[in-house]
């Protein structure tokens, strides 16, 4: 029986490997080795990250407003309109910020000459 440690190592050595494969498969596609990406791609991942972070406080806060805004509904009428007014909002934040995040994605892209041999997993 393995010890914990041997499993543990067992395990690291098939991640690595797996991750090596990635690369290669990365590298024969074209593209540049991920060892190589400077500290610009780290960045655009801690945008990123800060972006998702913003927008989540922001939901949460827009939440607890419609939240408040219902409690205090006297009519039927009232509370569909406020519960309305919430999903339009809510769909337009998501749209613009699913654009926001795909168009900072594809900053972090790469650009390659048109020479790749397939996409990489």
């Amino acid at each position: 029986m393995m010890s914990k440690s041997e499993n543990e190592t067992a395990a690291n050595d098939t991640l690595l490997t797996m991750g090596k494969a990635w690369m290669k498969q990365f590298e024969d596609a074209g593209l540049y080795p991920l060892g190589l990406m400077h500290t610009g791609w780290f960045d655009k991942v801690a945008e990123i990250n800060a972006e998702v972070a913003n927008f989540i406080a922001d939901r949460i806060r827009e939440d607890a407003k419609t939240q408040g805004e219902l409690l205090k509904c006297k009519s039927a009428e009232e509370l569909q309109k406020v519960q309305m007014t919430f999903l339009e909002k809510t769909y337009a934040q998501y749209t613009l910020e699913t654009g926001k995040l795909i168009k900072m994605g594809m900053e972090m892209m790469p650009v390659v000459d048109g020479q790749t041999k397939h996409t990489p997993v």
